[in-house]
């Protein structure tokens, strides 16, 4: 097989799909790899890094998708690539479709297989390749947090952690999954008072053991929603529903029960975000403001942190990129259910349930079309 390495086009993504190892990994197994020059350059990776290995070096994007059997991606396909993806080409990626119909219809409309990094299981039913960006989102939340509570960035003038004598800032988390576990321990680490919301009752339990003191636990209703955030500096929102919408569990106007200054960071934005009044940003222009309210709604944000998240997302993505390359699509998913679940569109038919159900499009199981 032949596996196609672009250079990521989304603004300030300095990420790339492949490192220098997988290379080598995919060269040993009798496959071909192409990658677009300057791909690694933000994390640090140089083009001779790869072509020592064997990788073929190409100049422009276009040479990557017409060779590739595979294309192998960080970032959903911009409206740029999309005439570049062609039927029966697998794209590997974090696509987050539930959230952009329009990139959904495009993908429909190539006929490719679109496999989705964040919606793959492993065999105890995790997400083992949205884990390690949710680590990356979920630490950054806090540091962003942090910078955008200071006043020249119109937050409220807060010092996380406060000092001797000044109280330190309130931190309210909206879930307690990957994100907010990492967010509630950078926060706790400053001293902050922290409150994780869940609905799950053994997460809460699970947080409530592992984590020091100065982290408070609380069943995410309406009611404990508004009143978190009305005592909160930082809304970190940490909300996942594989696949689906992210739920919208602050509406526009609960933004005034909240402090004049304080500082929201959805890191839903990814799956349409947590908060009603949520639209995305970009590192380049990372914020505005609602109501006295900060909002910061990056959509690629470990995309900043590139050599940390590169090397993260690469050691959980490899072994599913070396697997798909081995044994192509149709073994790869009848003999892993995991897989199988990553596969969201094939050649024309939306074969993730909760995708087809955000747009109303027919729901066809994968493994039935390859059978």
């Amino acid at each position: 097989m032949i596996v196609g390495v672009p250079k990521e086009v989304k603004q300030h993504e300095y990420r790339v799909s492949l490192l220098p190892v997988g290379v080598e990994e995919l060269i040993n197994r009798g496959h071909q790899v192409v990658i677009e020059a300057e791909a690694g350059s933000g994390s640090g990776i140089s083009d001779e890094e790869y072509a020592d290995l064997g990788a073929k070096i190409v100049p422009k994007a276009t040479d990557v998708f017409e060779q590739a059997d595979m294309i192998v991606k960080v970032k959903e396909p911009l409206e740029q690539e999309w005439p570049l993806i062609r039927p029966n080409q697998l794209v590997f990626t974090y696509f987050h479709f539930a959230a952009d119909q329009r990139l959904t219809q495009a993908i429909i409309d190539s006929g490719a297989t679109a496999i989705a990094y964040e919606t793959i299981r492993d065999r105890r039913g995790q997400l083992p390749l949205l884990t390690p960006m949710s680590e990356v989102a979920g630490r950054m939340s806090i540091q962003e947090g942090a910078k955008y509570l200071e006043r020249p960035s119109l937050g409220r003038g807060i010092l996380l952690g406060g000092i001797p004598g000044v109280e330190p800032a309130t931190v309210t988390i909206l879930g307690g999954g990957i994100v907010g576990m990492n967010a509630a321990k950078i926060a706790a680490g400053l001293g902050t008072h922290v409150i994780v919301l869940d609905v799950n009752l053994d997460r809460l339990r699970y947080i409530d053991d592992v984590m020091p003191s100065n982290v408070t636990t609380l069943f995410s209703d309406r009611h404990t929603i508004v009143e978190s955030i009305g005592r909160a500096d930082l809304v970190i929102g940490a909300v996942l529903i594989p696949g689906a919408r992210a739920p919208r569990l602050i509406r526009a106007e609960d933004l005034r029960l909240m402090k004049a200054g304080a500082v929201i960071v959805d890191v839903a934005v990814d799956q349409g975000g947590c908060v009603e009044t949520t639209k995305p940003t970009s590192h380049a222009e990372p914020t505005y403001v609602i109501d006295d309210v900060v909002h910061y709604c990056v959509t690629n944000m470990p995309g900043a942190v590139g050599r940390t998240s590169t090397y993260g997302l690469c050691n959980v993505t490899l072994p599913y990129v070396l697997r798909l390359a081995d044994g192509g699509l149709a073994a790869s998913v009848a003999g892993d259910a995991g897989i199988a679940s990553g596969v969201n569109i094939h050649q024309g038919a939306v074969t993730n349930s909760a995708v087809a159900e955000t747009f109303g499009f027919p729901y066809q199981e994968v493994g039935s079309l390859l059978a």
